[in-house]
């Protein structure tokens, strides 16, 4: 069952996620070499605390921390550790918060320092294909649509989309049908509807698209081991177009 969300429900929808957004600005101020994932786990657990609501992952499903950290050549759901990052890693950080009974879903992934050019690259086209995907959900498309858009800019470019792990709707629950793949056929899939509100999630790797399920039940990553980004936004469809819920103005990046 998709359930469509008021106006009304959509306002309280975007105040967690601008906070979501808020707390990645807050952690960008600290990303650099030497810090851990699991010290960055304590700012946003706080931070998000400080502002009246709390951190939708820790415990959902059993996950330990606040938010997840996946380094280089994890996909998503990495747990945060007491490993410092390093000169030239990449961190991809996604954060979930409730409010108001509401969630808040939105990722970036971030330079440790200088990266290099490849690794940049994959990250822009990453974020490019993000909003590509984002032009597609409108009313009267369907969900192919959005995916069909993401998979064909990141492949023409000459990377792999990610096929175990999709999108998804978003509301009072942190994961709500319909399901929103990175890749697909146009005119398939769900009908797009005014008050559709949904967390658009392109994770895209350097190399081979196969990912492996690492044995402490969470952490994904590229099976070649290459490096993959992931960036994510929560939209909300209004007045027949793509309303973005979720913000990136707050990050301070050297993308």
């Amino acid at each position: 069952m998709i359930y469509l969300k008021t106006d009304e429900e959509i306002e309280l929808m975007r105040e967690s996620n601008r906070l979501v957004g808020m707390t990645h600005g807050e952690l960008s101020k600290h990303i650099r070499p030497g810090i851990t994932t699991l010290e960055l786990d304590k700012i946003a657990d706080e931070f998000i605390r400080d502002h009246g609501a709390v951190p939708s992952f820790l415990g959902y499903g059993g996950f330990p921390n606040s938010i997840c950290t996946s380094v280089n050549e994890h996909v998503v759901h990495g747990i945060p550790n007491n490993i410092p990052l390093k000169e030239g890693d990449i961190v991809s950080i996604d954060i979930g918060t409730v409010k108001n009974e509401y969630n808040g879903d939105s990722a970036y992934t971030y330079c440790v320092g200088e990266v290099s050019d490849e690794i940049k690259k994959l990250l822009r086209v990453t974020r490019e294909s993000l909003y590509i995907g984002i032009e597609q959900a409108k009313e009267g498309n369907r969900i192919g649509d959005i995916g069909n858009a993401i998979q064909t800019y990141c492949e023409k470019l000459g990377y792999t989309v990610v096929r175990e792990l999709v999108g998804h709707g978003i509301g009072r629950k942190m994961h709500e049908a319909p399901e929103v793949p990175n890749y697909g056929r146009r005119g398939t899939g769900p009908l797009i509807k005014n008050g559709m509100c949904i967390a658009i999630e392109p994770m895209i790797n350097m190399g081979s698209k196969n990912v492996v399920f690492e044995s402490d039940g969470w952490t994904v990553r590229t099976k070649d081991r290459k490096p993959s980004a992931h960036f994510e936004h929560t939209i909300a469809v209004r007045n027949g177009k793509a309303d973005i819920l979720s913000t990136f103005e707050f990050i301070k990046d050297n993308l």
